[in-house]
């Protein structure tokens, strides 16, 4: 059983935290071939579910929790600013990608559609929001700075693909993602919003920025 009455120390946190949120990724972008990508994130998924397990006082179905909170006007207006700036995007630096994924086979489009949520945009808010701000409360800064510094993290995950339209579209995600957890406090309503980002972004052609990170 876990320890749910003794806290953490806090140099431990601040070991877990700059190894999972700094050194992994940096260390990923930097100094590993893209084929280590996939055996990376995996490793990082793990090891934050297993952290957020032994997390004094986490519950996993606390995460269950949280959908009458969800806004879908919310929801709604976050669909319509993330396809309008992936029509910027496309227009300006990808005009020979327009639904790249869905042209180059409509079953890996399917695919991508029906498995992203489940085994991309669900591990990742599990690391960058409830292990963020549940294990790591102790050592960060107040509420707003804390909502910044994870959408600094999550922006600073996507290093690898080192380009500079992906880390601004990140850190906005970021910030959107971090707010329907923090404020709206609905981990649902999260990885919702992620989903659909991530969706729209392979489905208009933008997410090619997400499988090289550069622009040909």
């Amino acid at each position: 059983m876990r320890d749910t009455a003794r806290p953490v120390p806090v140099w431990r946190l601040w070991s877990e935290f700059v190894t999972l949120f700094v050194a992994c990724p940096v260390i990923l972008a930097v100094f590993l071939p893209p084929s280590a990508m996939l055996p990376v994130l995996a490793g990082v998924s793990g090891l934050g579910a297993i952290l957020l397990h032994r997390t004094p006082g986490f519950r996993w179905r606390d995460l269950l929790e949280g959908w009458n909170r969800i806004s879908w006007v919310a929801l709604a207006g976050f669909v319509v600013v993330t396809v309008a700036a992936c029509l910027l995007i496309q227009l300006t630096v990808l005009p020979d990608r327009w639904f790249a994924l869905f042209r180059m086979s409509g079953w890996a489009w399917l695919v991508v559609m029906l498995l992203y949520p489940l085994l991309s945009a669900l591990p990742q808010e599990v690391v960058f929001r409830p292990l963020f701000f549940r294990r790591y409360q102790p050592i960060l800064p107040g509420h707003q700075c804390a909502m910044l510094l994870n959408a600094l993290i999550f922006s600073l995950a996507h290093l690898l693909y080192w380009n500079v339209i992906v880390a601004v579209m990140t850190f906005a995600g970021g910030l959107v993602f971090a707010w329907a957890y923090e404020v709206r406090r609905s981990f649902p309503f999260a990885v919702i919003l992620h989903a659909v980002a991530g969706n729209i972004l392979f489905t208009l052609g933008t997410g090619f920025l997400f499988f090289t990170g550069a622009v040909e």
